[in-house]
C-alpha cells in the first residue's frame, strides 16, 4: 500500500479487520508501505496498489479476488489459494532477478534523495540538478567504456 493511494485507503478498514481475525485463521497478516520500502516493492514487482500476496511454505501467490472481509477469510479457510497459480520461479521475491529489481528500486530512491538535497537543501535549480545527473551518467559511461 501507499499512504496517498485512494484504493488503499478504501480497503484499510477491511484489512485491519482481517488482521484482527488472523489469529483465529492461524495466519500472519501484514502491510508494507511501498514509499518506505522500495526494495521490497521491487522484489514483489508491485505495479498496482494495493497488491495482496499469499505466502505459504515459501510459495507466493497473488490474490486477485474480492476485497471484502468474507472473501479474504474464505480464501484462507477454504484453501482457495491452492487453485491459484504460484508466481513463476524467476519472478519469485526470493529469486536473483527480483533481488536485482529491488536494487534498482533502492537506487532510484537514492537518486531522488540526491535530487532533493541538491534542489531543496542547496537551492540548486531543478534543471541544473538534471544537468548534473546527465553529466554524471555520461562520465560513468565513459569510465566504464574504458
Amino acid at each position: 500500500y501507499a499512504p496517498w493511494c485512494p484504493a488503499c485507503k478504501q480497503i484499510e478498514s477491511t484489512w485491519e479487520s482481517f488482521a484482527k481475525e488472523s489469529e483465529h485463521l492461524d495466519i500472519t497478516v501484514g502491510k508494507v508501505d511501498v514509499t518506505q520500502e522500495p526494495g521490497l516493492s521491487g522484489r514483489f514487482f508491485v505495479t498496482i496498489l494495493p497488491t495482496i500476496y499469499h505466502a505459504h511454505d515459501g510459495v507466493f501467490r497473488r490474490y486477485r479476488g474480492s476485497r471484502t472481509l468474507e472473501d479474504l477469510e474464505s480464501y484462507v479457510l477454504e484453501r482457495k489459494w491452492e487453485a491459484v497459480e504460484p508466481i513463476a520461479a524467476w519472478k519469485s521475491p526470493s529469486s536473483i532477478m527480483m533481488h536485482g529489481m529491488a536494487g534498482l528500486f533502492h537506487f532510484s530512491k537514492w537518486i531522488r534523495q540526491i535530487h532533493s538535497y541538491l534542489t531543496g537543501t542547496l537551492g540548486i535549480h531543478v534543471w541544473i540538478s538534471y544537468a548534473i545527473f546527465i553529466l554524471a551518467t555520461f562520465l560513468i559511461s565513459l569510465f566504464l567504456a574504458l
